[in-house]
């Protein structure tokens, strides 16, 4: 099974606002970047947006490390919120809905094809490929488009 690091983040102007993901895929000496955006959005979102993306482009089972800066994503795996998520209907402990349930199910689908490893790391730290993807994402935001509001 090929072993691949990816490294992840989301941006959003405002909160919700428009925003963007970004992530970076390593095999071996190989590398690929990937980036988008959405026009209306939350970071949340974009944090998770950005671990699926990666993910997708993956053409065969592998075994993958994603190391973020959400505590939202990687805690949601390393604690296992997202398996009492998907047990309890996609309801929390205080009977609320999961927000961003679409998503996690998504997410949850894809680490069930790969074996996945989540680590969080320090945002806007010293991590070159963690502020790398940052400026994925911040480049991924939408600009407003000055024709939309005539």
């Amino acid at each position: 099974m090929k072993k691949v690091t990816l490294y992840t983040d989301g941006a959003c102007s405002g909160n919700p606002g428009p925003g963007g993901w970004g992530c970076v895929l390593l095999y071996g000496e190989h590398k690929r970047e990937l980036s988008g955006g959405e026009k209306s959005t939350t970071n949340n979102r974009m944090e998770l947006t950005a671990v699926i993306e990666g993910l997708r482009c993956l053409k065969e089972k592998c075994e993958v490390d994603v190391f973020s800066d959400s505590s939202y994503t990687v805690n949601a795996f390393e604690k296992g919120w997202v398996y009492a998520w998907e047990k309890g209907g996609w309801k929390k402990a205080d009977k609320k809905p999961v927000l961003n349930d679409d998503l996690w199910r998504e997410l949850l689908a894809l680490t069930r094809v790969h074996r996945v490893s989540f680590h969080k790391v320090k945002g806007h730290a010293d991590d070159e490929l963690n502020n790398r993807c940052d400026a994925l994402a911040r480049g991924g935001i939408p600009t407003a488009d000055p024709e939309s509001d005539l």
